[in-house]
C-alpha cells in the first residue's frame, strides 16, 4: 500500500496557516474568557429555540440573525466556512476543541457529561446538530416516508431521482430535528450475499458513485442538512465484519473499491465520511494511514472523517491516520487519553477539530438551528410520489414470455394473488407485505412501514375491468396451489429478509418460497412471479413461470407501484445494478478463502482475500465466461429499442460516442442506453467497463441520437488503469473497443479505436 510522506501534522499546519490570518477575533471571544463567553449561551439558544418554534408549522429552521452576537464572530455569514472556523477554534481552550473530535460533546454544546466524561460547555452560538441513519428514510421515527432500499434506487439508472430522493429524505430528517443524514452507502458488491446489499447502489463503480453523488446534492440542497457518505472501505460483508480483514492489492484497491467514492467525491461535497469497521490488509479502516494518505490528500477531500458505531479501536493511530470524530459516546476520543497520549500533536487536533467545523458551517448547520420540536409527521404527498416513482423505475422485468404482461384489461379475468409480502395481515409466520418494505435491522425492517399493500392495490386495479382477485397467503402450498389452479392468471409473490448484521447463508426465497412457486406454475400456467428481495435470487423454476419481475424491497408506496407495472398503467423501465449469478459456486468469491474468510485456530481476526482482484461483479462473468441468470444492466420492457448509427471519434485522448436508439415498438418507453468500454490486453484489465449512460423517453416510432463523452481526465478514469509501479492511473497506448447497448450482455454496437 502507498504512504504519503506527507505527514498529519504537516497536514494540520496546511490547513491552518492557509487560512486567512487577518480576522480580529473580539476580546469578549478570547480563549481566556471561554468561561464567559460558555456562560452566555443559554440565552442565545434559547433565543434560536423561540424563532425556531415560530417557523415550526412552515417546516423552515431559524436563521440566524445577520447581526450575531458580539462574541460570537464566527456566525458573520460574510467570512468563508474556513475562516468562520478559524475564528471559533481560536477562540477556543483544547477541551473545548476535543469536544469537536466525539459525536455525543460536539453536537450537545451545552452539555458536558457523556458517560462519565466531562467536559467544559462549548463556546456560545454554536449549534446542536442530530444525526440519524438514512439510506431508505429517517430511521427510528415514525410519521416519515418509507422509501424503497436504496438498490431499487440503484436499478431506476436515474441521476435525477437519485438527487429528489435525497431532497425529500432532507426535509423530512430536519422536520423531525435531524440535519445530518448517516448516508448514502458505496460497496462493490463482490458477494451478492452481503447482508447490506440492500443498502447499496450496486457493484459498479460509476453507477453507484454517480448516484450517491446525486443523494448527497439533495440532501444538502436545502443548506441546512449534512450527508455522510459511508462506509470507507471494504465492508464487503457482514460476517464478522468487525473482527475481518480485507485484503487487496494497492491495484485492485485503486479500481474496484476507491474508485466509486473518488466518483462520489468529485462530484459532490458531503459533509462526511464514515470509516468502516473492517480492517484493510491487517489495520483498521479508522485507524489506516488511507483516510489521510488516499480519501484526503490524493482525492482532495476537506470534510471530516468520522467511525461507526464502536469501530475505533485505538486514540493515537486513529487522530494520526485521519480519524476526525468518535460516533457516538467518548471511548477512545476522551481528553484524558488524547491528552495523555504524547504522540498526538496539536496541530493533529487542531486539524480534526477544523474539518468538523468547517464542515457543519459548510452544511448550514450552524446559521440554521433545528426546529424547536419534532413534526409528528413529515411525509408528503410529493415525497410519496418520490417512493412510488423509484419503485416503479426500480423494478425490473426480468422475463416476460408470450407476454403474458401486461394484465389484458379487455375482458373479465379471475386474478390469484400468492404470498405473504402481497398482504398487510401477517401470515402464521408473522410475515406480512411490512417485511418486504425495506432491508431489515436485526430481527425487523429497519424502517417504520405500514405499506399500501400490492394485495390493495392489485384488487382496486382489477375491478376497474369487473376482474375479480383470490387471495392466498402461501401457509399451505397445496391449498395455495389450488387457489391458483381457479384463476387465469397467478401472481405469486417471493422474497427473503437480508440487512445488517448477518449474511444470508443462500439466495433462495424464504418460508418455502421456491417451492411454492413451483406448485402455482404448476396449477396454473399463465403464473408471474413477483420477487421483493435485496440481492440477487437463485430462481430453480424460472423454466416453469411465464413472467418475473424484481421489485426488491420496494418501500410504503409498493402497492400502487406494482400494481401499475402489471398492468401496463407504467412502462418497466428498471436495469439490473447487479449480476444474478445462476448459483454461488459461479461469483467471484466461491471459494471459503474469498468468503467468508478463514479465522485460524487461536485467531481473532477472520482473513478475506480479495483474490479475485479486478473480476468483480459482470467482469468476472465476461473474464471467466460464465453467462449469469441475469446479467448487470438487463432489464426488459413492453417495448422494443434497436440501436445503430455507432461512430467514434476522439480529440487528443477524449473519446466521443454517437449512436442512434429507436423505439420499435408500440408503447411509449424510456431506455438506459450503456457504453462500454474494453481497454488492450497489455493492461491486464478484465473484461470490460461501464464509462458512460444515457436514459432517453421515445414514442413509438421515434428515435434520438445520442452522445457520451468520454474523458480521460474524469474521476472515473474511463480509459486508464492503476499501474502501482508508478503510484498512478496511466492510460495505455493500443486499441481501445467501444460498444453500445442495452446491458452488459447485450451490444449489438461496436467500434474499435487506437490511442497513442
Amino acid at each position: 500500500m502507498h504512504i504519503s510522506t506527507r505527514s498529519a501534522a504537516s497536514v494540520a499546519a496546511a490547513l491552518l496557516t492557509a487560512l486567512p490570518l487577518a480576522v480580529a477575533i473580539p476580546a469578549a471571544a478570547t480563549a481566556s474568557q471561554s468561561a464567559t463567553t460558555a456562560a452566555a449561551q443559554p440565552a442565545t439558544t434559547a433565543a434560536a429555540q423561540s424563532t425556531s418554534a415560530a417557523n415550526a408549522t412552515t417546516g423552515k429552521g431559524a436563521a440566524y440573525p445577520a447581526a450575531y452576537p458580539a462574541a460570537c464572530p464566527w456566525m458573520d455569514t460574510r467570512r468563508t466556512a474556513d475562516q468562520r472556523a478559524r475564528l471559533l477554534l481560536n477562540a477556543s481552550t483544547l477541551d473545548q476543541k476535543l469536544r469537536w473530535l466525539v459525536e455525543h460533546a460536539a453536537n450537545n454544546p451545552m452539555q458536558t457529561e457523556f458517560s462519565g466524561v466531562t467536559y467544559p460547555a462549548q463556546l456560545p452560538c454554536t449549534p446542536t446538530v442530530t444525526y440519524t441513519d438514512g439510506p431508505d428514510g429517517v430511521r427510528g421515527t415514525a410519521g416519515v416516508t418509507a422509501f424503497p432500499a436504496p438498490i431499487s434506487q440503484a436499478a431506476t439508472w436515474s441521476v435525477n431521482l437519485s438527487e429528489q430522493k435525497g431532497r425529500a429524505l432532507a426535509e423530512e430528517a430536519y422536520g423531525k430535528k435531524r440535519n445530518v443524514v448517516l448516508g448514502p452507502g458505496i460497496a462493490s458488491g463482490r458477494t451478492p450475499l452481503s447482508g447490506r446489499t440492500p443498502e447499496y447502489l450496486g457493484e459498479d463503480s460509476l453507477l453507484s458513485g454517480e448516484l450517491a453523488a446525486a443523494g448527497i446534492r439533495g440532501i444538502q440542497a436545502n443548506g441546512k442538512s449534512g450527508a455522510v457518505l459511508k462506509h470507507y472501505v471494504g465492508n464487503e460483508q457482514e460476517t464478522d465484519r468487525s473482527t475481518s480483514s480485507s485484503n487487496w492489492d494497492e491495484r485492485t484497491f485503486r479500481q474496484v473499491y476507491n474508485l466509486p467514492f473518488e466518483i462520489a467525491l468529485a462530484k459532490s461535497d458531503p459533509a462526511g465520511v464514515m470509516c468502516s469497521y473492517n480492517q484493510i490488509n491487517s489495520v483498521y479502516a479508522c485507524e489506516n494511514p488511507i483516510l489521510n494518505d488516499v480519501l484526503k490528500d490524493d482525492l482532495g477531500y476537506d470534510g471530516y472523517v468520522m467511525s461507526d458505531f464502536y469501530a475505533v479501536h485505538s486514540t493515537g493511530p486513529s487522530i494520526k491516520a485521519g480519524l476526525d470524530q468518535e460516533l457516538n459516546r467518548p471511548i477512545y476520543y476522551t481528553p484524558d487519553k488524547i491528552k495523555s497520549d504524547t504522540t498526538i500533536t496539536s496541530g493533529q487536533i487542531d486539524a480534526a477539530a477544523f474539518r468538523v467545523v468547517r464542515a457543519y458551517i459548510k452544511a448550514g448547520l450552524f446559521d440554521t438551528a433545528l426546529p424547536a420540536t419534532a413534526a409528528d409527521d413529515v411525509s408528503t404527498a410529493a415525497h410519496q410520489a418520490t417512493a412510488r416513482a423509484i419503485a416503479e423505475q426500480g423494478s425490473v422485468l426480468l422475463k416476460n414470455q408470450k407476454d403474458i404482461l401486461p394484465l389484458k384489461t379487455g375482458k373479465k379475468t379471475t386474478i390469484a394473488v400468492i404470498g405473504a409480502t402481497a398482504s398487510n395481515t401477517p401470515d402464521s409466520s408473522g410475515i406480512s407485505a411490512e417485511d418486504a418494505c425495506s432491508m431489515r435491522f436485526r430481527d425487523s425492517p429497519a424502517m417504520t412501514c405500514t405499506p399500501v399493500a400490492p394485495l390493495e392495490s392489485i384488487t382496486a386495479r382489477a375491478a376497474r375491468t369487473g376482474s375479480s382477485v383470490v387471495f392466498n397467503n402461501g401457509d399451505d402450498v397445496a391449498a395455495a396451489a389450488a387457489t391458483a389452479a381457479t384463476a387465469d392468471v397467478a401472481l405469486v409473490f417471493g422474497w427473503y429478509g437480508m440487512g445488517e448484521f448477518a449474511d444470508p447463508a443462500s439466495l433462495s426465497l424464504s418460508d418455502n418460497g421456491d417451492a411454492l412457486i413451483s406448485a402455482v406454475a404448476k396449477a396454473n400456467k399463465n403464473t408471474v412471479v413477483v420477487l421483493e428481495t435485496g440481492s440477487a435470487v437463485t430462481m430453480p423454476w424460472l423454466d416453469q413461470v411465464r413472467g418475473v419481475v424484481e421489485a426488491w424491497y420496494p418501500g410504503e408506496q409498493q402497492g400502487p407501484a406494482i400494481a401499475r407495472l402489471l398492468w401496463g398503467d407504467v412502462n418497466f423501465t428498471g436495469k439490473l445494478p447487479m449480476s444474478f449469478p445462476k448459483s454461488l459456486a459461479d461469483t467471484p468469491t466461491h471459494t471459503p478463502e474469498q468468503y467468508p474468510g478463514i479465522k485460524a485456530a487461536g485467531q481473532t481476526i477472520r482473513q478475506v482475500e480479495f483474490s479475485e482482484g479486478l473480476e468483480v461483479g459482470y467482469k468476472w462473468y465476461d473474464e471467466q465466461g460464465i453467462e449469469p441468470l441475469f446479467p448487470f444492466g438487463y432489464g426488459l420492457s413492453y417495448t422494443d429499442y434497436r440501436y445503430d448509427r455507432l461512430n467514434v471519434t476522439r480529440s487528443g485522448k477524449d473519446v466521443t460516442v454517437t449512436f442512434r436508439v429507436r423505439n420499435t415498438g408500440d408503447r411509449s418507453g424510456t431506455e438506459t442506453s450503456q457504453v462500454y468500454l474494453t481497454l488492450p490486453s497489455s493492461t491486464g484489465e478484465p473484461g470490460k467497463r461501464l464509462v458512460g449512460f444515457s436514459q432517453t423517453k421515445l414514442a413509438p416510432g421515434a428515435s434520438k441520437t445520442i452522445t457520451v463523452t468520454i474523458r480521460e481526465k474524469s474521476a472515473d478514469h474511463p480509459l486508464s488503469y492503476w499501474d502501482s509501479r508508478r503510484d498512478e492511473w496511466r492510460t495505455a497506448a493500443g486499441r481501445y473497443t467501444v460498444s453500445v447497448g442495452s446491458s452488459s450482455r447485450s451490444l449489438p454496437e461496436t467500434e474499435t479505436i487506437r490511442i497513442n
